[in-house]
């Protein structure tokens, strides 16, 4: 079998609307040749900043600005949405070792409503979840479907950018909640080198590393390679949380209005096939609910891709950004489910095994200009992107043993399980957008369109009998956004919003074996921001109303193998709220990140036992607040840090009935390190520190959807660095 070379998609998107780039290049030979007739003259070259990628210009906790609210860099005060960051400071302080521990203390995130589960990273923002539509990579669409969703290691990341509320105006597809961009670290211009070591909690042994700088002193060419080794298990029996990690990158910049970025990542992790502890129905218990014998989930994933930069002239940028990303997960999983009939302390088991490939390329061509109309400044940017996704999974279904519950950690042996039913589905899906921010003196208005067409087809096939079930799906949706911003003389900025989302669905409902129907939104905002003078503060409110009809949530469904935690969609939920936020990095330093979130989502339409109720597990009151001091330099305690966090989550309902609550919970984080420079300049770039979550290790229960789940229990990590 011939095997296709998993670029070539990508290159023919790269192909599909080269028109963009050469309009482009036509409008920047004309106006140097006008330029050499002695009309417009061309303006300076100017720094080609790289941030078309959403990469945060920062200082220290303190996000200023960057390219996810518009898509091309723009100062947070003059977005028209909620806008948050995850600093490259902050990842340094926290040493988050999970995308949730990454976004744990940003406003309105819900993460932990599906307890301790290294296996993804499933969370909500604004009462909506957003696993499968909500993340980005670098500014690009990052899909999932099923069971495949793509591994983010923190130690690869630069920052995080969040833009919350429905945003598809430029994105396309992406959910009701907002979106999180992750981004990648990038070369830079300045030598770095670092190398570290890590031990901490459940035998984890973590090695890793972080080179880059120019290539040589004389060729415009920058590198950055990062990578990690980790053995490790967990606080479950036969839950192993194994990852080898390698991203390399590189730039080319040949002079300041171009710029070249080849962005790589390869990721090999181990896990469990479930992490659930057993769950009575009433109760869930303190031990395990599969089989340490037949419990292997191994995930292998790369992407490959580019961002391009080229300053056309005074007017003009051209941007184009692509990426081909793949990824396979081969699990075997077992979840005893119920007291065996003749002798209860057994556990009837349901099992499985499954594998899943999702192959996706995506490429977004952009051009920005930047021109004046009497006393308005623009700022208009219109685009073309695409999105091709193919998704095949393999499934089989069967038993196991029975769990014996008076001895829980014994592996039971499982016969091999055939793989039952296949489904294959291809998606296409193209965006036309244009947006114009224009500016007339402190006044900034924003308006944003786009038209997304999305063609899906699934096929089915019963491996038992060949049968196969064809179904073809074609959606298309206009979204839009309009904003308002005013900077008042004493800093103060008011803004006012409406924006729209829609996102087709990868995917099918297992219960149905039907594909599922595209996700709409939409969502009114006002709020405040203020950046203070002569302060490294940033200060921000929100208000938001926010209605969505058909997402996709987590239920726990009987099927025809016994139950089972799938995706289903629901009607019509409505969402309002408040979010409030600080981040500060002062002089003397402290750094601190503090946030506090009302929510009230509803279930406007739905099952008639719902109707009117509170979305299970979330919260209407969640808070955080983390802060980081610095000893001074010139005191007897110099070199010394340490940082201190508490989450706290308020009360939620278990289910979307509303019959079964969640106590409220506070989680206490801490952290301390030392600066080995202080003591000796022969020691300078050497640093000690140690992370802990979770402190006082609370294991309360959290159920979400009508399951059950507990609490992840502490840990704690100590790392040696060294820079130099």
């Amino acid at each position: 079998m011939r095997m296709q070379n998993p670029l070539r998609p990508m290159l023919r998107l790269a192909l599909a609307g080269t028109s963009l780039l050469t309009l482009a290049t036509m409008a920047a030979a004309q106006d140097q040749a006008g330029a050499a007739a002695g009309g417009t003259t061309v303006l300076e070259d100017i720094v080609v900043d790289g941030g078309s990628g959403g990469v945060i210009n920062a200082d220290g906790y303190v996000g200023k600005s960057s390219a996810t609210g518009a898509k091309i860099d723009t100062p947070f005060i003059e977005t028209p949405q909620s806008i948050s960051s995850v600093t490259k400071q902050q990842l340094e302080d926290r040493n988050p070792q999970t995308l949730l521990d990454t976004i744990a203390y940003t406003p309105g995130t819900r993460v932990g409503g599906y307890g301790f589960d290294p296996r993804f990273d499933s969370f909500t923002v604004r009462g909506f979840d957003v696993t499968y539509t909500g993340v980005f990579r670098d500014n690009l669409r990052q899909p999932g479907a099923g069971s495949s969703l793509f591994k983010t290691e923190p130690y690869g990341l630069e920052g995080v950018s969040i833009l919350r509320g429905p945003s598809s105006a430029l994105y396309g597809a992406s959910g009701a909640g907002g979106l999180y961009n992750l981004i990648s670290k990038r070369p830079t211009e300045e030598a770095l080198r670092e190398v570290q070591v890590q031990y901490g909690s459940h035998n984890r042994y973590q090695g890793q590393f972080d080179f880059s700088g120019p290539v040589n002193d004389d060729d415009p060419f920058y590198y950055r390679l990062t990578g990690l080794a980790r053995s490790a298990d967990t606080e479950q029996v036969g839950v192993p949380d194994d990852r080898l990690y390698l991203a390399p990158a590189f730039t080319w910049k040949p002079d300041e209005d171009t710029r070249l970025t080849i962005l790589g990542e390869y990721s090999r992790t181990k896990t469990g096939g479930t992490a659930a502890y057993y769950f009575d129905g009433v109760t869930v218990s303190d031990f395990f609910a599969g089989n340490p014998a037949y419990n292997d989930s191994v995930q292998s994933q790369g992407r490959i891709g580019y961002e391009f930069e080229r300053r056309l002239n005074e007017t003009f940028t051209f941007r184009q950004n692509a990426r081909a990303s793949w990824l396979n997960t081969d699990t075997d999983w077992t979840f005893a489910y119920a007291p065996n009939a003749v002798d209860p302390l057994l556990l009837d088991n349901s099992a499985g095994t499954f594998e899943e490939w999702l192959n996706t390329y995506t490429i977004d061509k952009q051009l920005e200009a930047k021109f004046d109309t009497g006393a308005l400044e623009h700022t208009l940017l219109a685009g073309i992107d695409f999105t091709k996704l193919r998704w095949k999974s393999l499934d089989g279904r069967g038993t196991t043993p029975p769990l014996d519950s008076r001895n829980p950690t014994l592996g039971r042996p499982v016969d091999p399980i055939a793989f039952q039913t296949k489904t294959v589905q291809d998606q296409f899906i193209t965006g036309l957008y244009l947006q114009d921010q224009v500016r007339y003196d402190a006044l900034t208005f924003t308006l944003g369109g786009r038209y997304d067409w999305v063609s899906t087809d699934t096929d089915n096939t019963d491996l038992a009998s060949g049968a196969v079930s064809a179904i073809s799906q074609d959606d298309r949706a206009f979204s839009w956004r309009a904003g308002l911003t005013y900077e008042t003389e004493w800093g103060v900025t008011p803004y006012a919003s409406y924006s729209t989302a829609f996102s087709p669905n990868a995917g099918i409902n297992l219960e149905t074996g039907n594909p599922f129907k595209p996700t709409e939104s939409e969502q009114q905002e006002i709020g405040v921001k203020y950046l203070l003078p002569d302060s490294n503060t940033l200060l921000t409110a929100a208000l938001f109303n926010i209605d969505q009809s058909n997402g996709l949530y987590y239920e726990v469904v009987n099927l025809p193998s016994g139950p089972a935690n799938i995706q289903v969609q629901r009607g019509k939920l409505r969402s309002r709220g408040l979010e409030l936020e600080a981040s500060t990095s002062l002089d003397n330093g402290l750094s601190l990140i503090a946030s506090y979130t009302y929510t009230q989502a509803k279930i406007i339409e739905g099952p008639a036992a719902t109707l009117g109720h509170d979305v299970s597990s979330v919260p209407r009151h969640m808070a955080s607040l983390w802060a980081h001091y610095t000893m001074p330099e010139d005191g007897a305690l110099a070199g010394l840090g340490f940082g201190a966090g508490v989450r706290f989550t308020g009360a939620s309902y278990g289910s979307d009935e509303n019959t079964t609550r969640n106590n409220s919970r506070a989680l206490i984080d801490a952290s301390i390190d030392y600066d080995f420079g202080a003591i000796n300049k022969d020691f300078e770039g050497l640093k000690l520190q140690v992370n802990a979550t979770n402190l006082f290790n609370r294991r309360d229960p959290v159920c979400s959807a009508g399951f059950c789940y507990r609490d992840q229990g502490r840990t704690v990590i100590g790392s040696l660095k060294y820079s130099w």
